[in-house]
């Protein structure tokens, strides 16, 4: 029977539990290692420090070339919107609040080497054509720290900002539809850069676009359209990270040498719901990631565009997904190698009416697999085959995906396989399955 994400809420639930609570375990620790907690936190300014109490003393020192460089900021509010336009450390005490106009970007950064960390950013335009938000940044080297960004169109961006850091803020987006939303953190030509323990909430994207070398990492986006955006983004790394109730959690366009590990991937819902998509990308690896509770757990497009620079499927779980895998055609190049499935809808659609036996399934432990190990090596002694001919119906006839996960077309698979009297497409086959789970850690 087909498990849609209201009717496996318990098995979601569960996955974080049960079957992802390592997963989730390595998450908290590593971001209580990292940032502790999202948002400003509770400090105190050090004797002898500078402390500016009102916009106009700190609209000063920002306009001094010559003027201090490491500043405290009252817990005040601090009323329209400022450019930052030489190098300085902003630190907020406790209640600090950048309150913007409301005409455009509360705070412009427009030098190398700032750092701004411990304050509330709200009161930002609603224009989209200029990309309205709390932090625009532009420079090297500039520290975003643990800012709270409180329901601004457009949250933080990093536009050819190289070897910066936004790590522990807490961006919340407006409570308009997902598509009329701005980006609540965004990288664009930002090499070298670093999104670390941050909480996203009610955004639209997380993107990173045209950007080499970035690393997100121990990170939480949920309630987004896109979890994370990647396009023209080379040699990246997302890790341990929390993607849940976004509409796509990861989707990565025109991409090389990407790296997906450590991440809960879980609740992508409706008729776009994906975990992770991949479009035209090469060289993608996949390891220790768990795909739960989706509409779609790993769609791929086009990838690899070589079979020469694969994407590899290593120790990931799919588990309470509607269709675990969705291809848009063979992908030669792609291998699933020692990934646990459990408990998805279906294992496999493959547009166009193909099949995936260009790809490489090898030593995948399957729930649906019902062979046997008489010398007891941990290996199937016959191949899986996944062949389901409500798959072959539904790929010939589109229309009838409007039945899919119903007792109808769940008749029709439990008398093809009582009685093996029709066609069934041979869709996937793994030469060597596991009899154990493949993923001990996160099961």
């Amino acid at each position: 029977m087909r498990v849609t994400w209201s009717s496996a809420a318990a098995l979601v639930l569960g996955a974080s539990l049960a079957v992802g609570t390592c997963v989730a375990a390595r998450h908290a620790k590593s971001q209580a290692k990292s940032t502790g907690t999202y948002g400003p936190r509770t400090a105190t300014a050090p004797a002898g420090a500078i402390v500016v109490g009102d916009g106009a003393a700190l609209r000063a020192i920002l306009g001094d070339k010559s003027g201090p460089t490491d500043v405290w900021l009252e817990g005040t509010s601090f009323r329209g919107d400022f450019v930052i336009a030489r190098p300085i450390a902003l630190h907020g005490l406790p209640g600090a609040t950048f309150d913007g106009s409301g005409t455009g970007t509360v705070l412009r950064i427009e030098s190398d080497d700032v750092t701004l960390e411990d304050v509330v950013v709200r009161g930002a335009g609603q224009r989209h054509t200029t990309e309205d938000g709390a932090v625009r940044a532009e420079g090297q080297r500039i520290t975003l720290r643990r800012i709270f960004v409180d329901r601004t169109l457009f949250g933080i961006a990093l536009q050819q900002c190289h070897h910066c850091l936004v790590e522990g803020a807490h961006v919340v987006g407006t409570d308009v539809d997902p598509s009329f939303r701005g980006d609540a953190i965004k990288l664009w030509e930002s090499d070298d850069s670093t999104v670390r323990g941050n909480l996203v909430e009610r955004g639209r994207d997380l993107v990173v676009w045209y950007s080499r070398r970035v690393v997100l990492e121990d990170n939480v986006v949920r309630d987004c359209r896109y979890g994370t955006h990647f396009m023209y983004a080379h040699d990246v790394v997302v890790r341990r990270s929390h993607v849940v109730n976004d509409i796509v959690g990861i989707f990565v366009m025109y991409s090389s040498h990407v790296r997906v590990e450590d991440n809960v991937l879980a609740g992508a819902h409706g008729a776009a719901g994906v975990g992770i998509g991949f479009k035209e990308s090469d060289d993608v690896t996949l390891d220790r990631n768990a795909f739960v509770g989706n509409t779609t757990g790993v769609y791929l497009d086009r990838t690899p565009r070589s079979p020469a620079q694969p994407v590899k499927f290593h120790a990931n779980l799919f588990g309470a997904n509607d269709i675990a895998l969705r291809l848009l055609g063979p992908e030669r190049g792609a291998i699933f190698e020692g990934n646990d499935f459990r408990g998805n809808g279906d294992l496999i659609l493959v547009e166009g009416g193909s099949d995936a036996l260009a790809a490489t399934f090898v030593g995948n432990c399957w729930a649906e697999y019902d062979g046997y190990d008489l010398d007891g090596d941990g290996t199937g002694d016959v191949p899986f085959e996944h062949r389901r001919l409500s798959t072959s119906m539904t790929e010939t006839t589109p229309s009838l995906r409007f039945l899919q996960g119903t007792v109808a077309l769940g008749l029709v698979d439990t008398v093809a396989d009582a009685f093996p009297l029709f066609d069934r497409k041979l869709l996937l086959r793994d030469e060597k399955p596991s009899m154990r789970p493949c993923t001990p850690e996160i099961s």
